[in-house]
């Protein structure tokens, strides 16, 4: 079985709102790591006889391991950005030297990260804020058989703007289990959706 390496083949939106001094070349960059990563990590799972990453974790295990790659990766390539060090901190990513060793537990500067496979971007979050939020949509082939023919994971869509807390909508829970989370709604992804970045379609 031979590894396929993705290629960034979309288009940038050069109408697109972005904040920080954030660049399409930063997002560029940063897809393509989490691409070059993805290659050489299954590269390595297939040549010992493993499944590919994308065939061996949960769904919410994988968007949570693209979200913190998009972080990294966003952080490491923008010329204003930090990872936020607070553990569990909001946003992500922080404007740089705005907090102390740029950790904060819930602070204003900065863009929080969100990666989904849902189309249009719509995700889950654990509360309504007024923040610039980030989502990343990626497609993962689980269909193809043989398995050795499947495609890699692809991003087909950055989405990136300024939402409020008006935004949102909360989401009721059908028990007393897990927390409850609130999503954008209707009116909320279309200002998301709108201020795209990066599309492939």
């Amino acid at each position: 079985m031979s590894i396929e390496k993705q290629e960034v083949t979309g288009r940038f939106n050069p109408d697109s709102q972005l904040p920080y001094s954030l660049r399409h070349v930063d997002f560029q960059a940063t897809m393509e790591d989490v691409y070059d990563l993805f290659y050489d990590v299954n590269t390595l799972l297939v040549e010992r006889g493993f499944k590919r990453l994308e065939d061996m974790v949960r769904s919410a295990i994988l968007s949570g391991v693209v979200s913190e790659l998009v972080t990294a990766s966003l952080a490491k390539h923008s010329r204003s950005l930090a990872v936020n060090r607070y553990h569990n901190g909001h946003p992500y990513l922080v404007l740089s030297g705005r907090y102390p060793n740029d950790a904060v537990q819930a602070g204003e500067e900065g863009v929080e990260i969100k990666s989904t496979v849902r189309p249009g971007g719509a995700v889950d979050m654990h509360g309504a804020r007024d923040q610039w939020l980030c989502v990343s949509v990626y497609e993962i082939d689980t269909d193809t058989e043989p398995v050795a023919a499947r495609g890699p994971l692809q991003f087909t869509a950055i989405y990136l703007a300024p939402v409020t807390v008006a935004d949102f909508r909360h989401n009721s829970r059908d028990t007393s289990l897990g927390t409850r989370t609130a999503s954008l709604h209707k009116d909320g992804l279309e200002k998301l959706r709108k201020n795209w970045v990066y599309l492939t379609e």
